[in-house]
């Protein structure tokens, strides 16, 4: 074995050792961030080869949470700008998000997978597979995956305002009793998210540092954590760094 590797291995036990006895998030929500840059900056004429590099790591991180006690976790594969993207390069990625999404749901998998997005506004043939990789994996126990495919925080808002509005005229409440009594819960209840636990923890890749969009309601009480790798170069110290982190935070509700 070579001393870096060795030195890493080193590193990597030294991070487990202090997490012991530490709380673990039980949310993650990551933002997988940094697949075209990667492609380019490894001599790459196709941002294509990024993204199926970056689809090979999903499994890897999914492995690292369920180790460490994860329950749950949110990947940001595509959001709602990525949709207006060229077809010569909208096309391929989404034939390799429905490929991961396809691999998750295999049958040798434990993975419960959850679609999360606007999914009518997806290729049919995408949807297709989100709605039945969902229907094929829900009764599974193990960790639960939202794959966030066709996602945009300020339209998922929108569109649990809309379903609530929809939902209270086919009562036929009167929009004045409606405004009286709406608050936070009843939108909530009206995310693609409904019934979750919102995100202890969101992790970003590629040394952005903002949310652009990512679960902007459920991520009000999160705890923040930004990684200069690029997602195709996510490792396993990296994943415990943000553990760590969240992990020696005293998290404050309210300010």
């Amino acid at each position: 074995m070579a001393l870096r590797d060795v030195v890493y291995v080193l590193y990597e036990r030294r991070l487990l050792r202090q997490l012991q006895g530490r709380s673990v998030p039980r949310h993650v929500g990551v933002i997988l961030d940094g697949n075209r840059r990667w492609a380019r900056a490894s001599g790459m004429d196709d941002v294509a080869d990024g993204h199926r590099r970056g689809a090979d790591k999903i499994e890897d991180l999914l492995r690292w949470c369920t180790e460490i006690g994860v329950e749950m976790v949110t990947l940001w594969l595509l959001s709602t700008d990525n949709l207006a993207r060229q077809p010569s390069e909208l096309d391929p990625l989404l034939r390799i998000i429905e490929a991961v999404v396809e691999d998750l749901a295999a049958p040798h998998r434990r993975w419960r997978i959850k679609a999360v997005g606007a999914l009518d506004l997806l290729p049919p043939e995408t949807a297709h597979v989100l709605k039945a990789a969902s229907e094929r994996t829900e009764t599974r126990r193990g960790l639960s995956v939202n794959v966030a495919v066709g996602y945009g925080g300020r339209r998922e808002i929108a569109d649990a305002v809309r379903s609530l509005l929809h939902e209270h005229a086919d009562r036929g409440t009167p929009i004045e009793e409606l405004a009286e009594v709406l608050d936070v819960d009843h939108i909530a209840d009206h995310l693609y998210t409904a019934g979750q636990p919102d995100p202890d923890l969101v992790i970003r890749t590629s040394g952005e540092q903002r949310l652009s969009g990512f679960l902007l309601w459920q991520s009000a009480h999160s705890e923040f954590y930004f990684c200069d790798a690029f997602w195709p170069d996510f490792r396993r110290v990296d994943f415990l760094r943000a553990l760590r982190s969240y992990s020696a935070r005293h998290r404050r509700y309210g300010g």
